[in-house]
């Protein structure tokens, strides 16, 4: 994995990196390091697309060296908490996503179903997280014009990313179904459903 490490300000250092499996791995080895007291003062980890930001950092310039030598496996399959979500397979843009992958509407939910996607990072809006796992073969484009209203609820594709939208919001995704999971309740400990590292499975509901 190649890691570049730039500071940020005078207690924060980005860590950039090529993919979003690297993200993941990077950001499951820096909570691991920091659990075991080797990141002191690090208070919090944030991934995104392909940077993992670390903000309370002691002494930057140091760590920084020391993170650019770090030898970060790659995560298992099987690592992080399963967190499964009950579909329905009613989006408007089934069909069309279907043509594209070249089959049927009803063999849609086998193939989703059969992928264990990751919360590789969260943002847009609380409680929605950026999933990855779709295999290069089944990455539909954004739409060509968004929605001014997506409902929430809504488990969407787009390129590399499949998510599921917590509110009502404007969206340019392609919707195939959609969940009565509570995705973001400030009442739950922790709030969100999707939280990095996370691995999710969306079963059809009635399967």
């Amino acid at each position: 994995m190649r890691i570049d490490v730039l500071p940020v300000g005078n207690s924060a250092l980005l860590i950039e990196v090529e993919s979003a499996a690297d993200v993941a791995a990077l950001h499951a080895e820096v909570l691991r390091r920091r659990d075991a007291g080797e990141l002191e003062g690090v208070r919090d980890v944030v991934p995104a697309a392909r940077t993992v930001l670390l903000d309370g950092v002691c002494d930057p310039g140091p760590l920084a060296g020391r993170i650019a030598r770090w030898e970060v496996p790659p995560l298992a399959e099987t690592d992080g908490p399963l967190v499964t979500v009950p579909v329905r397979y009613d989006g408007p843009d089934l069909a069309e996503v279907a043509a594209g992958w070249g089959v049927s509407p009803d063999e849609v939910p086998g193939l989703v179903g059969g992928i264990v996607f990751r919360v590789a990072f969260c943002g847009f809006a609380p409680g929605f997280g950026y999933l990855t796992g779709l295999p290069a073969h089944l990455r539909p484009p954004r739409r060509a014009t968004p929605r001014t209203a997506v409902p929430a609820g809504s488990l969407a594709l787009a390129g590399e990313y499949a998510g599921v939208y917590p509110r009502s919001s404007p969206g340019g995704w392609q919707l195939i179904g959609s969940t009565e999971a509570v995705l973001w309740d400030p009442a739950r400990e922790p709030a969100a459903l999707f939280a990095p590292g996370v691995r999710v499975r969306f079963t059809e509901v009635g399967a």
